[in-house]
C-alpha cells in the first residue's frame, strides 16, 4: 500500500492506495466521487475527465498515487458552494448538451479547461478541445453551441 494525500473538490483526503489504484476507482470506490464515470477504461471515451491541478486528464489512465499532493476536480465539485452552477453545467443545461448523460461529466471538465486555455475558441476549436470525449447520443452540436454560450458567459464575468 501506498500512502497519499489528495485534495479533492476542495477538500483533502489521506488514503493508503494499491499502487496500481486507477485514479477514477479511488474516486469512485473509496471517495464517493460517483459523478466520475466509468466508460472504457482504456483512456478512449472521456467519461472519467476530472481537472488534476486545473488540467483535464482522463482519471482511468493516471494511478491515484500521481496525484498524490494534487488538487483533483471532479464534477461534483464544480459549482460553488451554494449549488450555483459553473457557467459550462449552465450553459450544457439550457442549451439542452446532453441525452443520455454519461459523457457529460467528462465533457463539461474537458470544456472548462480548454475554456481556461482559450476564453475565445472557435467552433472548429472548441470540436478539437473536446475531441478525446465521446458522446453517443447528442450529434455534439448542443454541445459546441454550449460550450460557445459559457466561453461568452465567462468572458462577461459571470460567477464561476
Amino acid at each position: 500500500m501506498a500512502s497519499v494525500s489528495i485534495t479533492v473538490d476542495g477538500v483533502r483526503y489521506d488514503d493508503d492506495v494499491a499502487p496500481r489504484t486507477l485514479l477514477v476507482h479511488h474516486l469512485r470506490n473509496a471517495l464517493g466521487k460517483v459523478g466520475t464515470v466509468v466508460g472504457c477504461d482504456t483512456s478512449n471515451c472521456g467519461a472519467c475527465t476530472v481537472l488534476l491541478d486545473g488540467v483535464s486528464v482522463k482519471s482511468c489512465s493516471v494511478l491515484a498515487v500521481q496525484a498524490d499532493g494534487s488538487e483533483v476536480t471532479t464534477i461534483e465539485g464544480l459549482a460553488a458552494p451554494d449549488g450555483t452552477l459553473h457557467p459550462v453545467q449552465q450553459a450544457f443545461h439550457e442549451r439542452h448538451a446532453l441525452q443520455c448523460g454519461f459523457c457529460t461529466p467528462g465533457m463539461i471538465l474537458s470544456a472548462v479547461d480548454l475554456l481556461r486555455e482559450n476564453p475565445d475558441p472557435s467552433e472548429v476549436e472548441i470540436r478539437e478541445g473536446i475531441e478525446g470525449n465521446l458522446c453517443r447520443c447528442t450529434g455534439y452540436q448542443n454541445i459546441v453551441s454550449a460550450v460557445k454560450d459559457a466561453a461568452t458567459a465567462m468572458r462577461a464575468g459571470v460567477a464561476s
